[in-house]
Parts: structure tokens; sequence; C-alpha cells
């Protein structure tokens, strides 16, 4: 296996929002930066599996589409092209810290050496949480749905959406224009989402179907979808014709591989302090991966973790340098 023979002084391993903006600052802080991400492109979980969902809590970001995100995230990463390297499809395998507090890194391509390393893996390995009843799974990705690719896929078609928190309501309110219809399904009357995005709901066109759970999804070639549905806490049954049902309960997530690299985890969290510093020192944790008292999973609170563990890591390791006291602007 070919050895980096290369010292960096930063590995930030995770591509996503919170790990590209991370290296982003990491070479303003004129850090020797490699980043490694496992997917073959930048932009994580959102690139790959939300392009088309509005991101609405970022700072100064207009709410826009996920890929927007990401493509202005990356025009801001490689303007310090030049002086950073970044490594996608590669996977790290194992992290051992060595005698001298350096660490070396084993990827599935290669050994690398670095003096400290930021982890910014998200919730890690993902799947969505399926549908409660049995169905023909030949019926996914053709009428039945977890992730959408593509919004013009559902343009003029009859929409129904299970679930009642933030993803199942922005995905209702996406597809609301271009629809012909949607159902938003939801066991509950009262829904989890933010409140400003409840109020638009409630106020949208989109057919609140509720309180109810779906017990059986039928297909019928010549009339379309058929999720047959039964009122909560009672007998009562109705049926929802429909062309496409999108299934929005949430995900399972699995950071076994923290454990694997013997990092001190709670709750399959990587454990923090104020400074994103872990127990071992030189290694920082930001973004989902983390926990830490008060700790928030929004891309927004990544955001902000990110200047806290690079200049207390760039000040551990060049304590001549002094931590800049404001925001700074590239020329």
């Amino acid at each position: 296996m070919e050895f980096d023979e290369h010292l960096y002084d930063l590995t930030v391993i995770g591509g996503g929002p919170v790990g590209m903006f991370a290296t982003f600052y990491a070479s303003m802080r004129n850090l020797d930066t490699q980043l490694i991400e496992s997917l073959p492109e930048l932009g994580g979980q959102v690139a790959a599996l939300y392009p088309e969902k509005v991101i609405h809590d970022v700072a100064g970001f207009v709410p826009a589409k996920g890929a927007e995100l990401i493509s202005n995230l990356k025009q801001q990463l490689f303007e310090f092209k030049d002086k950073l390297v970044i490594r996608c499809d590669e996977e790290v395998l194992e992290l051992e810290k060595q005698p001298d507090e350096t660490f070396v890194l084993k990827t599935s391509k290669r050994m690398t050496h670095t003096r400290s390393v930021l982890v910014a893996i998200g919730s890690g390995a993902f799947a969505p949480r399926p549908l409660a009843v049995g169905y023909d799974h030949d019926l996914d990705n053709q009428k039945v749905f977890y992730f959408v690719k593509q919004v013009a896929d559902f343009a003029n078609k009859e929409i129904a959406i299970a679930g009642g928190g933030d993803a199942a309501i922005d995905w209702a309110l996406t597809l609301e224009p271009v629809a012909k219809r949607v159902h938003l399904i939801h066991r509950r009357n009262k829904f989890r989402g933010l409140e400003a995005s409840v109020d638009r709901l409630k106020a949208s066109s989109v057919d609140l179907v509720t309180p109810y759970n779906i017990k059986q999804v039928i297909d019928g070639p010549d009339t379309g979808l058929n999720l047959n549905l039964q009122l909560a806490k009672s007998e009562e049954v109705r049926t929802l014709t429909v062309d496409s049902l999108l299934v929005n309960y949430g995900f399972t997530s699995d950071n076994h591989i923290l454990k694997e690299w013997g990092l001190p985890l709670e709750r399959r969290s990587l454990v923090v302090d104020e400074n994103m510093e872990t127990a071992i020192s030189g290694i920082y944790g930001i973004g989902d991966a983390v926990t830490y008292p008060g700790k928030v999973k929004l891309i927004s609170a990544g955001f902000g973790e990110a200047p806290t563990a690079i200049n207390h890591l760039a000040e551990a390791l060049y304590p001549e340098r002094k931590q800049p006291l404001h925001s700074t602007s590239i020329a």
C-alpha cells in the first residue's frame, strides 16, 4: 500500500457541507490541509440525496436548493485549490496516534500522516426508515420513493407524502407548486416541524390527511397507487389513490466507524469539549457526528463549530500565530 510521506497539519475526514467549510477555513489559517471523502463527489448527503431540497436555515443564504449550497461551498473551497489536497472516493479505515503525537491514517488507498484530525462525517452510514407495512418493493423508485432527486419527476402528479416532521413538510411545500395535488399523511393532528414551516403548510393547498396511518399499499395498474388508511384510534378506513408515495419517516444512522477508530463515544456520537476537541488530544469533531451539552444538529450549527475547532487546533500547532478576532475576507 502506498505511503504518503507528506506530513499534513490537518486531515479533515468528511466532505459534506460542514467538512467543506472547515477545510476552507483551515486554508484561510494557512494550515497544510487534506480533505478525505468516501463518496465519489463532495457534498455528502445533501449532494447525494437532497440536491432539490430547499435549505432555509443557513445565515445569509437565501433559501435555495441543496445543490446550490454545495455549488457555493465548492466555489469557496476552490479559492484555495492550490493550497490543499482533496481526495474523494477514499475511505478512512484506521486511525492511530503515534509516539510523537502525530497520527497515521490507513485509508482504502494509502497510508497518510497528519498532525491533527477533524472528524466531520455527519451521521455516518444511513438508511431511510421504511414503511411499517409490507408492500411490493418492485414499486420502490417507481411509485414509492424515499428520496427526491428531481422535483420535475413529480410534475402534474397526484402525490402522497407520509410523515410529520420537517422533511415531510418541506417536501410538501416544495412539491405543491409543481404537482397536481399533494396529500400529507400523518398519524397525529400536530406536526413536528419548525413553527414557520407549519404555518406555511396550513396556509397552503396541501391536503392534510390526519390523523391517519397507512395500513396497506396496493398497486392498481389502471387506478394508480391505492393507499388504505386507518383513522387513529378508530376502525374507520379510507382509500387514497395517488400516482406516487414519498415516505419521510426519517433515517437510521450508524457511525460504527468511530468506534472502530477507538474514539470516545456517547450514544454513538463523538464526545467533544467547548473547543470541539475529543478526549484524544489532536482529534476534533464537528457537525452531526458529535455531541456536547446543548448540541443542535443543523448544517448552520456545524458551520459555526468549524472555526472554533480550526482556531483552537491552529493555535495548538502554531502557538506563535494569533487567533483572528473578527471575520476576514479574501482580496
